[in-house]
């Protein structure tokens, strides 16, 4: 589970989620072997915490960071160029936890994902996907291949022929280094999404994802052990245990809560803990129990979400919260490091850190409204189309 020193800060970003949250179903503890809308469902109702809770958790992540890695409390740190402890000495001890929010995202993702999937076709849960991820990725790739190019310090810039690798999303998979550390948790999404794929073609119901948090939880524990290095691959066994929550907490909010949902949150649970005892050993800069304890209040947090105790919290802010998310996951790492790189003696370290995160925020928004949005329907149109020429059949012309 531990990585070279040269990798440290490689598994701190939260892979969203990555999933615009749209109007979610009630729960209905009937009609569970049913794919498409039980009667009396709730309609028209968006849970707007979970947008929240996105933000929350990259912004975790974006201070964890600057100002609470190993890494940045080093003496000879090319972040701050000096122990980061000394200069955020209040902040420091809290933003050392920060790295929990990648373990809150893929809860999150399990959750989201499960509900956009619901009732739609294979064609329409790859299309969903690649217009959600692949915008703001391609802009940051270009983006932060650009900024290290002109600015390198923490970071140097990849390989032509490497950066180019990365416009696939798929590098891991060949052995290409990432373009910023954080795209780590992307080749954990995508193999989220190929495995929840094969239930997504078979048509989602209560059964059947039930199953499959059993069977995938059950490889992933002998994954592991295996040595098959295609089994781990899929199987995912760091990751697959906050997802498999995401989906048991959905499954409440859509049926309503019952012993054998309860059982399985509980065991994603358990077996969560070996990734976070190997994450804080990893980290070296956050204890065991609090790690535990926080995770903990975060599956609280979202039970009570998927239990509808939430609902009546509908501030439509909250949804421009959830856009960011990304785009702000995406570029803060290398870029932001290198910034304050080349301006902590220059610019005092709070007003540093608060204005730097501010301005993410903002290109952030930038992205969103100039590069996800307008791409995004570029592709769907594209994709729609082109699934659409692979259902006309062949026309095949007789000579007499």
């Amino acid at each position: 589970m531990k990585q070279a020193e040269t990798t440290t800060d490689e598994r701190h970003i939260p892979q969203p989620e990555m999933v615009d949250v749209s109007t979610l179903p009630a729960a209905v503890p009937a009609g569970r072997e049913r794919s498409a809308a039980p009667p009396g469902e709730r309609r028209g109702t968006r849970l707007y915490v979970i947008d929240g809770l996105r933000l929350v958790a990259a912004l975790m992540v974006v201070v964890h960071h600057y100002i609470g890695t190993a890494r940045a409390d080093r003496p000879d740190n090319p972040i701050w160029g000096r122990p980061v402890s000394e200069i955020f000495p209040d902040v420091f001890p809290v933003a050392t936890y920060g790295w929990l929010g990648v373990e809150f995202f893929f809860v999150i993702s399990g959750f989201v994902i499960c509900m956009s999937s619901w009732g739609r076709r294979p064609r329409d849960f790859f299309v969903s996907r690649v217009i959600r991820l692949y915008p703001a990725y391609w802009f940051a790739v270009l983006f932060t291949t650009a900024v290290l190019t002109v600015l390198p310090a923490v970071f140097q810039p990849l390989k032509p022929t490497q950066w180019i690798l990365n416009l696939s999303m798929l590098q891991k998979g060949m052995g290409v280094p990432d373009v910023d550390n954080v795209y780590w948790t992307l080749w954990s999404e995508l193999r989220f999404y190929l495995i929840f794929l094969l239930v997504v073609a078979t048509g989602l119901t209560y059964r059947k994802v039930v199953v499959f948090c059993c069977v995938w939880g059950t490889a992933a524990v002998f994954a592991g052990k295996s040595g098959i290095p295609v089994l781990i691959t899929l199987t995912n066994p760091d990751a697959a245990w906050f997802f498999i929550a995401g989906l048991a907490l959905y499954l409440m909010h859509r049926f309503g809560q019952d012993p054998l949902l309860w059982c399985i949150l509980g065991m994603s649970w358990v077996m969560s803990q070996n990734d976070i005892l190997h994450r804080v050993e990893f980290e070296d800069v956050s204890t065991w129990s609090g790690s535990v304890f926080l995770y903990t209040v975060f599956l609280l947090v979202m039970a009570g979400v998927a239990l509808g105790l939430a609902d009546r919290i509908r501030w439509k802010w909250l949804t421009t919260a959830g856009a960011l998310t990304y785009p702000l996951y995406l570029m803060h790492y290398a870029v932001g490091t290198a910034v304050i790189h080349y301006l902590r003696d220059r610019v005092d370290a709070r007003l540093l850190v608060i204005g730097l995160i501010a301005g993410m925020l903002v290109l952030s928004w930038l992205v969103h409204r100039l590069v996800e949005r307008p791409l995004a329907k570029f592709l769907k149109k594209g994709l729609t189309g082109m699934f659409s020429r692979l259902d006309t059949p062949p026309d095949r012309t007789t000579s007499g």
